[in-house]
């Protein structure tokens, strides 16, 4: 059984360009790695939980803030090359994201010298490649993404 995973992709479209929130994970592993690190607000999850309702707390503890309100988009679920699959659901709204913050995560770090540090889930907000072109797709948008972070 592949492991299974829910995010909340929030987007905009301001000037005929689709803005994407995305974050940045955080930790030693994902500090000097930029391209490919970016990913939708997202969490693990076993089988009977509601991915929408696994969407939303994870958004919350990663951004520090609730998704906005708004009608949702259910996108297809994706397998990732590790095998895990990742349910995701668009919602288009706008955040204020002066405040936030997110959870944190305790690591062993260097590993095997006994110090414990934390470390924020997600240390920056601006990837599920497949997820942005299904969202293009669903907004009508086709052909290759005018997309920037923010």
């Amino acid at each position: 059984m592949p492991k299974l995973s829910a995010g909340l992709l929030l987007y905009r479209e301001t000037d005929g360009l689709l803005e994407v929130l995305i974050g940045h994970p955080g930790g030693p592993f994902w500090a000097r790695k930029d391209d490919g690190a970016w990913s939708v607000p997202k969490g693990e999850y076993v089988e009977g939980e509601d991915p929408w309702a696994v969407a939303q707390r994870e958004f919350t503890e990663e951004i520090g803030k609730p998704p906005p309100p708004g009608d949702r988009i259910d996108l297809t679920p994706v397998r990732q090359p590790s095998g895990k699959v990742v349910t995701a659901f668009a919602v288009r709204g706008d955040l204020d994201l002066q405040g936030t913050f997110s959870n944190t995560f305790t690591l062993e770090w260097p590993k095997g010298s006994g110090v414990l540090r934390e470390y924020p889930e997600i240390d920056r907000v601006t990837g599920q490649r497949p997820l942005l072109d299904q969202l293009e797709d669903a907004l009508g948008r086709g052909g290759p993404p005018a997309s920037r972070s923010r």
